[in-house]
């Protein structure tokens, strides 16, 4: 690992079950909106009846009214150890897992400065309290030197015990050993996501990747630039020979005694000027996020190792940085991806797709049942679904599946479809392909399109482009805060739980 490396600070607030209110900071607590007005919801033997309605009394007084992430502090009564209730709306019943998680995220946020909460959200929902305070209390310091560094009162809350029954403490335990372990891994993909290029080059992410496979069991194989040379990875040199940086193909592998074979790939541009074909100065700055796809398979693969699930999982990693000089790809010029397809540069800008295809059709040669593809791939993303809706394409039934999961769980992504006409428009006069079509009408579309190419017969496939999800260049919400998001971790590691348990 690099020495320019920073420390990396505790990526959120130590978690743990209680079965009972001990002295803390401040108890959160769960208000659901009514037509009657608003309601304090707990889980039975949390909190007793009497404080439960006396908090209410307290919390009508001040207009508190339960709307979904609505925030209201109170002194709290004598009875309780703590200091204060900060109660967080959960809109209307009956509440999901992911307003839990969202309501938990702001609560969490809202208590920097705080060393312990306590909280009934987990009496509701352990998983989702739980990821959810963790991940809206996560901030990325490193880079902070001491003259900016959080004070004592803007430090992140640092303790939180999530307040259950006590009849269910034992099976609790094993539940919050599962939901923190998925929120240190989306926290870990943001930790690569929000870490700057200047820091997160290509050889410098191969060698943490290889850290953290290796401190999980996987087995770890890094290609560098004179592999990748020799192996005839065309798509991945050519993006990354314009760089002094070179580039690197990452390959962790999980055995998980199952019947099926998963394969991942992660778009790794750590750092994306658009080459020759150059982006727009204004906002450059966010293409330290042109990695997010490879961020959630490598957390993804080693989460997977970590749970122990029955399927053998693949992820195959490349990495590169996509910059002008004098030795970059220039418009116009063809190279040969790896397997033999020949493509016609026709934009620069147009780089991840080369290194995916490089790489899917190296995951293919392991015989997969599925292959799982996600990067930060085009802006036409964006303008089909917006900046917090995944786009998910491939072979229908799959497509669909991964779809529907992602929603069950939160991150949204939505099926979108593959049009036959728009194949035509990635024909080269020079070469198999051109890299992009000659308009921008469904580019997202086309991109997926050009990416099925490379998926081998017969394997299940999705492609999900996260170009907005996985990066949040606006205000926090919800469990989400400023920069690298983690999605679509939860999402991957979903969809592997699912075909662990049912093919």
């Amino acid at each position: 690992m690099s020495s320019e490396s920073p420390t990396t600070p505790a990526l959120g607030p130590e978690l743990a079950t209680a079965g009972r209110l001990t002295a803390a900071d401040v108890l959160v607590i769960g208000l659901t909106a009514g037509d009657d007005g608003p309601r304090v919801v707990v889980g039975t033997r949390v909190l007793a009846d009497d404080v439960a309605a006396d908090l209410l009394a307290r919390l009508r007084a001040v207009g508190a009214k339960g709307k979904a992430e609505e925030l209201t502090r109170v002194p709290a009564p004598e009875s309780l150890p703590v200091a204060s209730v900060l109660a967080v709306g959960l809109g209307n019943e009956p509440v999901s897992a992911e307003q839990i998680r969202k309501s938990a995220g702001v609560a969490a946020r809202s208590l920097t400065g705080s060393a312990t909460a306590a909280t009934t959200l987990s009496s509701l929902d352990l998983g989702a309290a739980a990821e959810g305070f963790y991940l809206g209390a996560y901030s990325f310091t490193a880079f902070k030197s001491a003259k900016s560094a959080p004070k004592a009162d803007e430090q992140p809350l640092q303790h939180v015990d999530l307040l259950v029954a006590d009849a269910d403490a034992d099976a609790a335990k094993a539940a919050l050993a599962r939901s923190a372990a998925i929120a240190e891994a989306v926290a870990s993909a943001r930790e690569f996501v929000n870490t700057p290029p200047s820091h997160l080059f290509p050889a410098e992410f191969a060698a943490r990747a290889e850290a953290l496979g290796t401190a999980a069991g996987l087995t770890v194989e890094v290609l560098d630039e004179a592999a990748l040379e020799a192996g005839g990875y065309g798509g991945i040199i050519g993006v990354g020979k314009g760089s002094s940086r070179p580039p690197r193909l990452v390959r962790m592998s999980y055995s998980g005694g199952g019947a099926k074979k998963v394969a991942l790939v992660g778009k790794g541009i750590t750092f994306d000027t658009g080459g020759i074909s150059i982006k727009p100065a204004a906002g450059m700055e966010n293409m330290t996020s042109d990695m997010g796809g490879a961020a959630a398979v490598v957390a993804a693969v080693v989460l997977a190792a970590k749970l122990r699930l029955a399927v053998d999982v693949v992820a195959t990693v490349p990495m590169a940085e996509n910059m002008p000089s004098a030795t970059a790809q220039r418009p116009g010029d063809v190279l040969t991806q790896y397997g033999g397809t020949t493509i016609e540069v026709i934009n620069t800008d147009a780089e991840g797709r080369l290194i995916l295809a490089d790489a899917m059709v190296r995951a293919c040669e392991d015989k997969p049942d599925y292959l799982i593809d996600t990067a930060t791939l085009t802006g036409a993303q964006m303008v089909a679904l917006g900046a917090r809706t995944p786009g998910v394409m491939g072979t229908d039934a799959f497509r669909d599946r991964v779809a529907r999961i992602s929603q069950e769980i939160g991150e949204n992504a939505w099926p979108m479809p593959m049009p036959a006409e728009l194949r035509a428009d990635l024909n080269s006069k020079v070469a198999d392909m051109a890299n992009v079509t000659n308009h921008r009408n469904g580019g997202m579309l086309a991109a997926a399109l050009y990416l099925k190419e490379f998926v081998a017969d017969g394997v299940e496939w999705a492609h999900v482009d996260v170009a907005g999800p996985a990066y949040n260049t606006g205000g926090p919400f919800g469990y989400i805060g400023k920069g690298g998001t983690g999605v679509p971790v939860r999402t991957i590691i979903s969809v592997l739980e699912d075909i662990a348990a049912n093919g």
